[in-house]
């Protein structure tokens, strides 16, 4: 800063332009600042500032006055020259500026200096050359090309690629947002569009109806579930090949985990007419509400598929099939007492399903890969995807041939009417599998393909039942039963529906069969604690031995074991639903 007064302090001086920045006293605010020098001219200033902006003049003289008298002329250096200072009050006098293309102070010698024009980038579009006081610009020389990025002259290829280089960016960049914007375009549509499929197959298998009648029924309520299909997709690992558990005609099955750790089987069943949609929401309603220990139980449906899913209870153990007909180099075999435990709790189950629940259901596909078997090998009844639901005051109902060849009844096959002797007959042959270990379609020794019921009924006439049984049977059972159960399977298996037992009379066999066999061992080893094991699971769904007392005093009559069927079937189903 410079002092200019005791009022005044000059803050900068601009050469170039003549100006002074002047800060002054708050009483000269709003005031015009006049400053007078002996002998100089009044200089000009601004209004209102703290600090005012003050044009000054070299002499009160024109500039034409001024050069006349070169000892005193201000303007000194070679490339300056004169101007004239004009205040709002008039001609004030002159001041000197640097030439354009110099630069510095003119009031000395040699004070004005030549500008580098070509300093300035983008000042020239081809290359630049600087002259005293000014510059001129030529076009870049051959195969090269001015570089609006470098703002210089570049070799043409290399410029081309640079071109190249940015055109292909911008044009890859583009691509990929418009393909980024193409992909989330369309998968956003797909996803709408998956919404709508789900919602309309949700309507066309009548979820509405299904929501309606669980939510109406409070007992349904408490173990139906209608599951969306992101829940079951999340569980099986979105259709995860690994998770299935097996395939049959009537669908697959998949192993899934739910949200709350469930471990449970998904299956999914083949395509189904839609006039069987009304049956699939009755089958899954009623179900729903079976709560019987043999039966493999149903947690709940996903109705947002073309074919709705079915949710069911994981059984670890694997099916009866599996284990009967395992490789020769499988240890592993079901003993005596636990294929009689295994077909009396199979039996029990479709003896409610036939005569206790108030709807009768025909299994329709009863064979031995549909027995389950739990951790304590415990029998349950599974895959009703060919199950029919047939009302009380009916017999039989007309339907497409449908089953499992080698178990399939011939009746039904003729004559198309499924009816409870038809389950029968398929538990027959389960029985014959328990007593040949044979699958249900075999081959001989002589590499015939034969049917294990056909075979069983023909050899039993020309030899005698011990001769036909699988070894391990013939070890651990003793002939009286092999005989009941060869008797039992051979009624099952007569082509005459209504020469064949009911299942109830069935179920009455094997209890009269598994209780003699418990009061062998009681009076064997006369120790109740060797019983124990055969006490311990009850032989059937109910919460005492369905018409025997397992200590071997008496057995029910036939009315009375049907009316306890009955009696205790209700209680463990409450489904009411018109076909």
């Amino acid at each position: 800063m410079l002092q200019f007064d005791d009022d005044h302090v000059v803050m900068y001086i601009n050469l170039t332009e003549g100006l002074v920045g002047i800060r002054f006293t708050s009483r000269y605010e709003d005031q015009e600042l006049g400053m007078y020098v002996p002998e100089e001219p009044s200089l000009f200033v601004g209004f209102g500032e703290s600090v005012v902006l003050v044009h000054w003049a070299a002499a009160n003289l024109t500039c034409q006055e001024a050069q006349k008298n070169l000892s005193k002329y201000a303007c000194v250096s070679t490339n300056s020259r004169c101007l004239g200072v004009n205040s709002m009050e008039g001609y004030v006098g002159y001041r000197c500026k640097c030439l354009d293309g110099f630069q510095g102070n003119p009031y000395i010698t040699n004070g004005c200096e030549d500008i580098d024009e070509c300093k300035t980038p983008g000042i020239c579009k081809g290359v630049c050359h600087n002259v005293v006081g000014s510059y001129y610009c030529t076009n870049c020389p051959g195969k090269t090309e001015y570089d609006t990025t470098t703002m210089q002259c570049s070799s043409s290829k290399r410029q081309n690629l640079l071109f190249g280089v940015i055109i292909g960016l911008s044009v890859g960049f583009g691509i990929l947002l418009s393909a980024l914007g193409v992909m989330f375009l369309i998968r956003r549509w797909k996803r709408d569009i998956e919404k709508q499929l789900r919602r309309k197959y949700f309507r066309k298998n009548q979820g509405l109806l299904l929501e309606q009648l669980i939510s109406s029924d409070e007992n349904a309520n408490d173990k139906t579930n209608i599951f969306s299909l992101e829940e079951l997709k999340k569980a099986i690992n979105n259709f995860d090949p690994s998770r299935i558990l097996g395939s049959g005609g009537h669908g697959m099955v998949y192993k899934g985990i739910l949200s709350d750790l469930r471990v449970v089987a998904i299956k999914m069943p083949k395509i189904i007419e839609q006039d069987e949609i009304s049956n699939f929401i009755n089958e899954v309603t009623i179900l729903s509400q079976i709560n019987h220990r043999n039966i493999v139980r149903l947690f709940g449906c996903c109705l947002e598929t073309e074919v709705p899913l079915l949710v069911y209870d994981f059984v670890p153990n694997g099916s009866l099939f599996e284990i009967l007909h395992a490789d020769a180099n499988n240890d592993f075999q079901l003993s005596w007492d636990e294929c009689l435990k295994i077909a009396l709790e199979a039996a029990g189950a479709l003896c409610y399903l036939h005569s206790a629940a108030s709807i009768s259901i025909f299994h329709r596909d009863v064979k031995s890969s549909n027995i389950l078997l739990d951790g304590d090998y415990t029998a349950k009844v599974s895959d009703f995807g060919a199950s029919r639901l047939v009302p009380i005051d009916q017999t039989h109902v007309v339907t497409n041939v449908q089953g499992t060849f080698g178990y399939l009844d011939p009746e039904y096959y003729h004559t198309g009417k499924l009816n409870e002797k038809s389950d029968v007959y398929s538990f027959g042959v389960v029985l014959v599998e328990l007593l040949l270990r044979k699958k249900p379609v075999f081959t001989s020794e002589t590499g015939i393909k034969q049917n294990l019921a056909n075979y069983f009924l023909g050899e039993q006439k020309v030899k005698p039942i011990t001769g036909i049984v699988a070894p391990h049977v013939l070890k651990d059972a003793t002939e009286q039963e092999i005989n009941m159960v060869a008797s039992l399977a051979e009624k099952c298996l007569r082509l005459r529906g209504e020469e064949r037992p009911t299942m109830k009379h069935v179920e009455m066999t094997l209890q009269l069969l598994r209780a003699e066999r418990l009061n062998s061992y009681r009076d064997v080893i006369g120790n109740k604690k060797y019983m124990e094991p055969f006490l311990g699971t009850s032989t059937t769904a109910y919460s005492e031995p369905l018409g025997f007392d397992f200590l071997g005093e008496k057995a029910t009559s036939e009315s009375q074991q049907s009316k306890k069927c009955y009696s205790l079937g209700q209680e463990s189903s409450s489904a009411t639903l018109p076909r």
